[in-house]
């Protein structure tokens, strides 16, 4: 293994050299504090946007917040602390009838039915949500709608010249990036006088900044899984003591069918805090006597995510009407540890009609250009990659087979985080892909002209260590696939110092042939051949083609009657991808 990481490191290097030029300004990231503050009149969204990314948490601040994380009211006291310097109490978060969701997969698209479900009976709704995938206002949506650059823009100055004239030697002028678009989030809510806010956690929810809310209306917990174990645990059941500590006294609270062990944590929390928590029943469940249910968002496991989004919407509404019941009454007593049925009723027409109306791209999204089929879903947990598995395969068994020519799969991957690359790409090998494809969540080599995609949390060579080592990875699980006993190294063939192709894996030892690219655009120039109607960059970069591999590979994607590309692994890697594909979520 040691002659492997060394043909890597070597690899790193040659293929860094090309790329490290043009990353001077991404390698003096923190030079951008001094970034000169413009007065209002003259805001251009990208300034703001420049000037968030120096907010960006490096490997310190987050070392910090590990060491901190045993003390919740010390990160809590420290976000009201900010929230008052901005102008706001907690209590006056109080008003936005906040609808708080966490848990470790589908607590995104639990939101976004939540949300649109509740804006088709007319609402005004905001909804705040994180990662972004183009553009970082995102996150912050009023009916459904990213805000405008020009809100954006006009609410960050003011916030941030807010936080700085209120500054003194006692406390940090600027709250880390997270924090400063929370605060952002509720001061837009606010202002826009929203009917509601959909509030979906960071990271946990016992120490999220979100948690400085107190007085949510109904609080929701979507699956549960490992994730982000450096600051919530190595257990689901120690993750679930983190994502129930949303709960609130005297507020309801819902969550869908857990394992044993993390819904006993789960019940045992409320308890403890003297919250109301009632287990979801299935969809089928809420479709029995009418009409199937339709989801706008594709996959088996968004109909778990659809039926706590119904439980939260008719909770809602039900606390906000004077003549209603308050809290839900259980349908009958739940038969797992002790937890009550959440009420079983009809859905009405908005809700279906909320349902199907539903997107929330970069999730079990579907994008058919030519001969080209991209699957896009930024699962990255074990648990939700093998869900994309099903829906891919699923959505291939129902496809048209084309006649005139093979067909091609290939996987777009990359990992981030603490998360295990090689156990997720286990979980991808029953895909029988032709190709497996790595990169980094770059768009391009070079992210200083466009703000909303650049990360200064990581280096260069860090990401492209880590793309070579998800090669290797897949490599080693192809081999032992075809032979228990082979095991070669990759071995670096560098087309020169503006080689773009970092490490192609020889034909001959891997069943599958993989592919390393410095960044999103030249990946998806490989895989598209041209062949895209909407994706027509320049013409190929130098060095695309070097290799023996890319080579043969071009040819036979060139040819195929149908290309099927998954990307998966991280939302950051699918928003790259989808800012390429759809020109427009940039505009």
């Amino acid at each position: 293994m040691s002659r492997a990481r060394s043909h890597l490191r070597a690899a790193l290097f040659l293929a860094a050299a090309s790329a490290r030029g043009v990353m001077t300004q991404v390698a003096a990231r923190r030079g951008l504090s001094a970034w000169p503050v413009p007065q209002e009149p003259s805001m251009e969204y990208q300034d703001a946007v420049r000037m968030l990314n120096t907010l960006q948490t490096n490997a310190g601040y987050l070392e910090q917040v590990k060491r901190q994380r045993g003390d919740p009211q010390t990160q809590l006291e420290a976000m009201e602390r900010y929230l008052a310097r901005s102008g706001l109490q907690v209590e006056d978060l109080d008003r936005l009838n906040i609808i708080h969701v966490t848990g470790t997969k589908g607590k995104g698209s639990t939101c976004a039915f939540t949300e649109c479900i509740l804006r088709s009976y007319g609402l005004k709704t905001g909804f705040f949500s994180s990662p972004h995938l183009v553009q970082v206002r995102e996150r912050i949506r009023i009916n459904g709608q990213p805000i405008s650059p020009e809100l954006f823009t006009k609410y960050f100055w003011r916030l941030y010249h807010r936080l700085e004239e209120t500054k003194d030697g006692s406390c940090v002028s600027m709250p880390p990036y997270f924090r400063f678009l929370t605060l952002m989030a509720f001061h837009v809510f606010l202002q826009e006088k929203v009917d509601l806010a959909v509030v979906e956690v960071g990271i946990g929810g016992a120490y999220d900044c979100t948690n400085i809310i107190r007085k949510p209306v109904v609080c929701g917990v979507s699956s549960l899984g490992i994730d982000h174990t450096s600051l919530l645990g190595d257990t689901v059941e120690k993750i679930a003591w983190q994502k129930g500590g949303i709960f609130k006294q005297g507020v309801p609270a819902f969550t869908v069918l857990q394992p044993e062990g993390p819904l006993a944590v789960l019940r045992d929390r409320a308890q403890q805090i003297s919250c109301p928590l009632y287990l979801c029943p299935t969809l089928e469940a809420l479709e029995e006597g009418g009409p199937p249910l339709t989801l706008g968002l594709e996959g088996e496991h968004q109909r778990s995510n659809a039926a706590l989004a119904l439980q939260l919407a008719h909770c809602w509404l039900q606390r906000q009407d004077p003549h209603g019941a308050g809290e839900p009454k259980a349908s009958r007593p739940g038969l797992l540890w002790q937890l009550p049925l959440a009420p079983v009723f009809q859905p009405t027409a908005h809700m279906r009609l909320g349902l199907h109306n539903t997107e929330w791209p970069g999730r079990t999204q579907v994008l058919r250009r030519g001969p080209l089929t991209w699957y896009l879903d930024g699962a990255h947990t074990a648990s939700s990659v093998q869900a994309c598995v099903r829906w891919f395969r699923q959505a291939l068994q129902g496809r048209e087979r084309p006649s005139g020519g093979p067909e091609v799969r290939v996987l777009l991957f990359n990992a981030t985080g603490d998360r295990d690359p090689a156990a997720l790409l286990k979980l991808l090998q029953p895909c029988q892909f032709d190709y497996a494809v790595f990169c980094p969540n770059l768009t391009e080599v070079s992210s200083t002209g466009n703000a909303d995609q650049q990360n200064f949390t990581v280096t260069l060579d860090q990401v492209l260590l880590r793309c070579l080592e998800h090669q290797q990875h897949w490599n080693h699980l192809d081999e032992e696939q075809a032979s228990p006993d082979l095991w070669s190294a990759p071995s670096p063939e560098p087309g020169g110092s503006a080689s773009l192709l970092l490490v192609p894996h020889p034909p001959h030892t891997c069943s599958a042939s993989s592919l390393v690219f410095s960044c999103i655009s030249h990946a998806l120039q490989w895989i598209s051949q041209g062949r895209d109607p909407i994706f027509q960059p320049p013409s190929p970069p130098k060095g695309l083609l070097t290799h023996a591999v890319a080579h043969s590979g071009a040819s036979i994607l060139r040819e195929a009657a149908a290309i099927h590309v998954l990307v998966t692994g991280s939302l950051h890697l699918v928003g790259g991808v989808l800012k390429l594909l759809e020109p427009t979520l940039s505009q």
